[in-house]
């Protein structure tokens, strides 16, 4: 069931098909044009949570509205930022390779995997002109980094998942002999990059939409484009986008071509079709490999729409601490410090990231799916593990995503840089839910075995979450049935 406020919410965040794809990345602006300096306590190597930006001033929205998060500053918590440090540091080195540049050598200095390889024709970016589906986006991705690249652009753009400032964007020139510079991308990116501003909100985010729409059993492959998220149904998710792997006839918009002008697509006529290659649809020799697949696609798109959920908590729990006490954001409050109504603010604004957290109204698979570019085993592998060999990244794949229906992105990060209260609050939650004592009906899909498993593994993986049920006094272990 689709929970109707995610869906009103999503029912807002509508973008015409130009920018129906991730990374909707800009012009390179001028050097002049960025903040350069880094926050100085940063540097001396303060956690996010810890440090205050000075105040900045600028054209950004966040720096108006969200000043302690010092969005126009140099970012210096994300995978880009750390790789640009150990480049001019002579600890790394990005080499060109063939067809596609520096993008082979950039994917592994960043522990990004091939087999993470997914194919968007729907046009986007400076770049919108080479998209077509014969030249598809190819879009590979770790827990927190995105690179897309198009052949012969001369240019790879990456987005990831800074700490404190969230969603930031990069571009990099992919032409040879040049200097390995990872260019800082802020307000063109950001005319797509901020759906929340569209539901009151305006911070950045990431994006995965579907270019596609279906209207009375026609395929309209010319509209405005939707956002993707967990509770999205399949039958609604990839248009514009190439599928591959094994799907068991679930019925879905990618790998449909767009309708040549005055021709409608009909529903019943377009007969799903598993395809283990994109090889002979498109000149697949610029590529990394010829898939695009489902597997990759599904992960794709629960931690973009996680992610998100992380980045707003963050600046919305901070804006509340500032707004109540200026300087409060960068203290580890406990939620127990916080006045009554502040309490009760910060459950409204953090239960959607705890049913996030949780897929709790997550669309289900109607059939079993299968990944045939080896992304599956190369994500499983990623861990971490407990004693008995569980991992929240244990692939189901049968009716959901996950076998153990947590989120592997409360390992991430973002997630532990959130303010100590709200991080508190989500773990409070957990231990709630997960120990059986929240019995109401929105958890009612988690059987007393899951609910078991999750539990453990959590305390086993997680040594932050241990610590707050040690401290908390809870259980043990909650009962398995």
């Amino acid at each position: 069931m689709s929970h109707p406020g995610r869906a009103r919410q999503a029912e807002q965040f509508r973008f015409p098909s130009p920018f129906s794809a991730l990374l909707c990345a800009a012009a390179l602006l001028s050097p002049a044009a960025q903040v350069a300096a880094a926050v100085s306590s940063a540097a001396q190597g303060a956690l996010p949570s810890e440090r205050a930006p000075p105040p900045t001033y600028t054209a950004l929205v966040y720096d108006r509205e969200y000043p302690y998060i010092g969005y126009s500053n140099t970012p210096v918590d994300n995978d880009v930022a750390h790789l640009q440090q150990r480049l001019a540091s002579g600890k790394a080195k990005l080499e060109f390779q063939g067809p596609s540049g520096y993008l082979q050598s950039l994917l592994k200095a960043l522990h990004i995997d091939p087999s993470s390889q997914t194919l968007v024709f729907s046009k986007t970016s400076l770049q919108a002109q080479m998209i077509s589906p014969a030249t598809p986006r190819a879009i590979y991705f770790n827990d927190d980094t995105y690179v897309a690249y198009v052949p012969n652009t001369g240019v790879l753009e990456i987005s990831t998942m800074d700490s404190l400032m969230g969603a930031v964007f990069y571009t990099l020139d992919n032409r040879q002999d040049q200097t390995s510079h990872f260019e800082r991308e802020t307000l063109r990116c950001l005319s797509c990059h901020d759906t929340f501003s569209l539901g009151g909100g305006g911070v950045p985010s990431f994006l995965f939409l579907s270019a596609y729409n279906v209207d009375k059993g026609t395929v309209l492959t010319n509209t405005v484009a939707n956002p993707v998220t967990d509770e999205t149904p399949l039958e609604d998710r990839w248009g514009g986008w190439y599928v591959t792997g094994r799907l068991g006839g679930i019925v879905h918009l990618g790998n449909i071509l767009p309708a040549p002008p005055g021709q409608t697509l009909r529903v019943s006529q377009l007969h799903p079709r598993d395809i283990d290659t994109v090889d002979g649809l498109l000149d697949t020799r610029p590529y990394l490999n010829d898939k695009s697949d489902a597997v990759a696609l599904l992960v794709f798109e629960h931690q973009v729409d996680v992610h998100n959920l992380i980045i707003h908590a963050n600046y919305k729990s901070r804006m509340l601490l500032e707004r109540e006490t200026p300087g409060s954001s960068t203290r580890q409050l406990s939620f127990a410090q916080l006045s009554p109504s502040m309490q009760q603010r910060f459950k409204s604004l953090l239960e959607p990231l705890v049913t996030g957290l949780l897929f709790v109204h997550a669309a289900p698979l109607h059939a079993p799916v299968s990944s045939t570019s080896g992304f599956d085993q190369w994500f499983q592998a990623l861990g971490p593990r407990d004693q008995q060999g569980r991992s929240l990244r244990d692939l189901d794949l049968r009716t959901r995503l996950f076998r153990h229906p947590l989120s592997f992105l409360i390992y991430s990060q973002g997630f532990d840089y959130l303010p100590g209260c709200a991080r508190e609050y989500v773990y409070q939650r957990l231990d709630e839910i997960l120990s059986g004592r929240d019995t109401s009906e929105t958890y009612a899909q988690l059987s007393a075995l899951e609910r078991r498993s999750i539990y453990e593994i959590l305390k086993a993986t997680k040594p932050d979450f241990a610590a707050f049920v040690a401290k908390s006094g809870s259980p043990s272990a909650p009962p398995a049935s």
